[in-house]
């Protein structure tokens, strides 16, 4: 079942987890497999296998728009609140 508030985390979870991304992205462009992705980042191999598909497929921009836009987003809604 999946959570319509984000998975059941809290605004600065998801932020942590698409910071988490977004160094994975960078792991992939410096030709890191998904493997190594996961040990590096303690994140769980299919984590890792799924961001690398996306990345693949989308390249530098899918990294963007897959990464970078949701922090923008949670920060903008941090800020907001703060």
């Amino acid at each position: 079942m999946r959570y319509a508030d984000g998975g059941g985390l809290t605004e600065a979870g998801r932020l942590r987890r698409e910071a988490v991304r977004m160094q994975a992205a960078g792991l992939f462009e410096q030709e890191a497999r998904p493997s190594e992705v996961a040990r590096r980042l303690r994140v769980s191999p299919k984590s890792s296998y799924l961001w690398h598909q996306f990345w693949r497929e989308g390249g530098a921009s899918m990294s963007f728009v897959k990464f970078v836009l949701p922090v923008l987003r949670v920060f903008i809604l941090v800020m907001r609140r703060g």
